[in-house]
């Protein structure tokens, strides 16, 4: 990677939001109106509760539109991207050539969370006080026995250093010699939260790599950069995540009486 001018500042966090209009399940999912405020808007304002330096990345000119209505910051990227890393990727090259600055790590915020919390976002963070930490990642607790087995629902083990060793849909570990109705009362299982942040020079390297076999077996795109031999340190959350998937994951979450909103 070429080093950083000296001319230019160099910042250290960017949070970047990849947003698609396009959704077999919730076409225009981020224009979505909560509460009086889009989607994307919201999930915004809460990086911003947290960053400086927030961007959504978009390949739809009614997202930019949105963006650019509520005053914040957007890029257009290709359409072609098969994930949300690699329009992240993009998308900060985009940002740095024209603002002439450069970013220490980059934070990946999904376009659909929009009742993600700063705290996470800290949390997060605070996984780079570590010079060596490559990608990070947040997890939490699992605490009903039935999301053990839930497909939908990556698992992920950890190493002693809180590094990722494997992330499954299926339950991990297999608890032995136990009943399955019980396997939550034997080991502290979790549940992998799907928010990243990656240093930007080993940003530019995994989107070269090639999908991998582990990636393909399970179809999650962090097993791609284990077997390739990066390391995704993790921290918990207690925070639990509400991503919204469908109109009808939108609905539940507005009805619930605790959720609240900032703004």
């Amino acid at each position: 990677m070429k080093s950083p001018d000296p001319a230019y500042p160099t910042q250290k966090w960017i949070a970047i939001i990849p947003a698609r209009y396009a959704s077999t399940r919730f076409p225009g999912k981020p224009l979505a109106d909560i509460r009086g405020k889009s989607m994307i808007e919201r999930v915004y304002l809460q990086a911003r509760q947290a960053l400086e330096h927030v961007w959504v990345a978009t390949d739809d000119q009614r997202i930019e539109q949105a963006v650019s209505r509520f005053g914040g910051h957007c890029v257009m990227t290709s359409a072609e991207h098969t994930s949300g890393t690699d329009r992240v990727r993009e998308a900060l090259d985009h940002i740095e050539q024209e603002s002439g600055k450069h970013f220490q790590v980059v934070i990946n915020l999904q376009g659909d969370e929009p009742f993600i919390q700063p705290e996470q976002l800290r949390e997060l963070m605070s996984c780079f006080s570590a010079p060596e930490t490559q990608i990070a990642t947040l997890i939490k607790a699992i605490d009903q026995n039935n999301d053990i087995f839930n497909e939908n629902l990556p698992k992920v083990v950890t190493d002693q250093d809180s590094h990722a060793l494997y992330f499954s849909r299926s339950p991990i570990p297999f608890i032995r010699n136990q009943d399955k109705n019980q396997w939550i009362q034997h080991y502290p299982f979790m549940k992998h939260v799907g928010l990243y942040a990656y240093r930007t020079d080993i940003l530019r390297q995994i989107t070269r790599l090639a999908p991998s076999s582990l990636e393909l077996a399970e179809s999650l795109e962090q097993n791609r950069w284990i077997q390739n031999g990066y390391r995704i340190k993790t921290a918990i959350t207690l925070h639990e995540n509400h991503p919204v998937d469908t109109p009808g994951d939108l609905e539940a979450i507005l009805q619930h009486p605790n959720q609240n909103f900032n703004g």
